[in-house]
């Protein structure tokens, strides 16, 4: 099921599903040419403004609706938990997998949230393709780099419903249902969804604002329309986000029910 679940992500979001539309339309052309134009002019032209930096950051925009976490309502947490964002495969200079660029935006804030605040760091993430589990990875990171120590370590999931599913228990054992959840804004609502569908109070502590104004550079205005990798990849973490999004609100009513029914 995760490995389909992967491959449908993979074939719908940008740039692979407008490219393979793309061709369904060049196909169609020759039975239905004004169709099958259509459908290549569209695809294309989506592939244009959501490469551009000001679709983009319109659409990341629409998720980071959390703002920094405040200091009394760090105070009010029990713990910290800072979710993995992906590996840095056979890593030549570290000798071994180890997290990637994303999670170390994720663990810098939150062990400087740790430091001020004195509160233990749960961390989570495990293996979906093989190799060292991201949760291990992250301890390492946070202790050797970071100098902060982690008191649990999940690293069985594959993805944020696991991060939740697998980490909640972990945390309710020692007593703990209020958290600081430490991921980028973009992530943070159907990452607080999850895990306040598992049982935990959520405090969101969000780091790395996409949609923040960013400097203009030389080309001024003009430069917010050239399309680049940056924004196509602003673009996709939002349309992959929201897709997750509504995949979560489907299936986690339908899960509860399973659950109860005899």
């Amino acid at each position: 099921m995760f490995p389909l679940k992967k491959l449908l992500a993979a074939l719908l979001l940008p740039p692979v599903g407008l490219l393979l539309l793309a061709m369904f339309g060049l196909w169609l052309a020759r039975r239905r040419p004004r169709l099958g134009h259509g459908l290549i002019a569209g695809s294309l032209a989506a592939l244009w403004l959501l490469s551009t930096p000001w679709v983009a950051g319109q659409l990341i925009g629409t998720l980071e609706d959390a703002p920094p976490i405040a200091s009394d309502d760090l105070r009010r947490c029990q713990a910290i938990v800072i979710l993995g964002a992906g590996t840095y495969a056979n890593a030549p200079e570290y000798g071994d997998d180890t997290v990637n660029a994303l999670a170390l935006e994720r663990l810098r804030f939150g062990a400087r949230l740790a430091r001020a605040s004195g509160l233990p760091i749960a961390v989570t993430g495990g293996a979906p393709s093989g190799g060292r589990p991201e949760g291990e990875s992250m301890r390492e990171a946070l202790t050797a780099d970071f100098g902060v120590g982690v008191r649990w370590v999940e690293s069985q999931s594959r993805d944020t419903a696991e991060n939740a599913a697998y980490l909640t228990p972990m945390l309710a054992r020692d007593g703990i249902d209020r958290v600081a959840l430490v991921t980028h804004a973009f992530h943070m609502p159907r990452a607080r969804y999850l895990f306040e569908q598992a049982g935990l109070q959520v405090v969101p502590a969000p780091t790395r604002f996409f949609s923040a104004p960013p400097d203009s550079g030389p080309l001024g205005f003009a430069g917010d329309w050239l399309p680049g990798i940056q924004a196509l990849r602003l673009s996709y973490f939002a349309i992959h986000e929201w897709l997750g999004r509504g995949a979560s609100m489907i299936r986690h009513p339908i899960d509860r029910h399973l659950s109860l029914s005899p």
